[in-house]
């Protein structure tokens, strides 16, 4: 049995609490009888006082004895059922902790394989017709390509397609100006791989400087991004030339197919769309262009392509194959800003005649759908946009 918790001061208090023993002889008998009869209490009075004290003590301390320590024993099985109930909450705490990391490391890889490329490459064509047209961005400031995929028709050539595709762009939905279709009949004459532009006595597009130059350059770009033409006819209603307040009348436009761009960001104003878009100046060398592409281009809002979450330690060129090496202590985060950052890449690779690209020491195998431990081919075309 334990010990008890009652101290000494409790128990005098119970004492104190116990009736009192009253003898009511009178003091003269019992002196009496202890002086003239002389005789002594027998051996077991005492000890029989001190036994039915004892015992009536039992009877009052034990019942609170025991319900103390069934209180303390309960408490004790409370607490002992309360520490399982935590170490067992734990144990599964620490299984969804872990089921959770790794139900987040396979959402994150999800993620990082499911962000959308934005360019078009060669495993996305398959039988299709790839045609990139230039359209301008809402404030008329610069040409952005966005490239479509049609399905092929043996019965058409390109020029064909292209005319007849115009119609299914979407450019007030994608943030841009609505300027397709032409407001113009297209040939091709393949005896002299030329395309005869003709235009109604009555269009817009010699009005106004801006007008003018968007309408040219539109020609140039569109048709020197689909074909190997050399050469554009100018015509209104079949006649020679077309009329422009600042050109004058022209007749005849050069298609020289331009190269050697760095590709920079646009993003048009209250959309998250964001296009990669290629400089107007051209460089040197691949060199001149990433060092270029790692500012901002006031010019027509042009954002950085290279930021801080995308650094190259360096890079060499070994016949048409770029090898960029990443610095090991690189802190990279694969998100939708280094995949814009690695696509204006390869985009501005292809302007400098790369066709692959390998990247050593990355910190990480993926960027976006992109498989790191392995070449990858540039883009066919940029800005690529879904039609119905």
């Amino acid at each position: 049995m334990k010990k008890s918790e009652w101290s000494d001061k409790q128990l005098e208090e119970l004492l104190r609490q116990m009736p009192k023993i009253e003898d009511h002889r009178n003091p003269r008998d019992i002196y009496q009888n202890l002086s003239i009869k002389k005789r002594r209490r027998p051996a077991w009075l005492i000890p029989g006082f001190a036994a039915a004290a004892a015992l009536l003590l039992f009877f009052i301390l034990v019942p609170r004895f025991f319900e103390g320590t069934q209180t303390f024993d309960s408490a004790k099985q409370e607490k002992s059922q309360s520490e399982e109930k935590i170490s067992l909450s734990d144990d599964r705490s620490s299984t969804l902790n872990k089921e959770e990391d790794g139900t987040s490391g396979a959402k994150s890889n999800m993620l990082m394989t499911k962000m959308s490329k934005s360019a078009l490459y060669e495993d996305e064509i398959g039988n299709g017709m790839v045609l990139t047209y230039w359209i301008p961005d809402s404030q008329a400031q610069i040409l952005i390509p966005v490239s479509i995929v049609v399905p092929s028709d043996d019965n058409k050539d390109w020029l064909t397609m292209l005319t007849e595709s115009m119609g299914l762009l979407k450019e007030e939905e994608w943030g841009l100006a609505d300027y397709y279709p032409l407001n113009a009949t297209f040939e091709l004459d393949q005896s002299t791989n030329t395309v005869i532009v003709n235009v109604p006595a009555d269009h817009k597009y010699g009005q106004g400087s801006t007008g003018e130059m968007i309408f040219l350059d539109i020609l140039q770009k569109t048709i020197a991004s689909n074909s190997q033409v050399n050469s554009i006819k100018l015509q209104t209603n079949g006649q020679p030339g077309i009329e422009f307040g600042n050109y004058g009348v022209m007749d005849e436009l050069d298609v020289i197919s331009e190269r050697e761009h760095g590709y920079f960001l646009y993003t048009p104003d209250g959309m998250e769309t964001t296009y990669l878009v290629p400089s107007k100046d051209t460089f040197q060398d691949l060199n001149s262009a990433f060092e270029a592409m790692k500012t901002n281009q006031p010019q027509g809002g042009l954002e950085a392509s290279i930021g801080p979450s995308f650094q190259m330690k360096e890079f060499s060129i070994q016949d048409s194959k770029l090898i960029i090496t990443m610095d090991e202590n690189t802190q990279i985060e694969n998100t939708p800003a280094v995949l814009y950052s690695f696509e204006a890449i390869l985009l501005t690779a292809k302007e400098f005649g790369i066709e692959t690209i390998m990247v050593v020491n990355a910190p990480f195998e993926h960027i976006g759908p992109f498989d790191l431990s392995k070449e990858i081919k540039v883009p066919l075309a940029p800005n690529n946009r879904p039609i119905e």
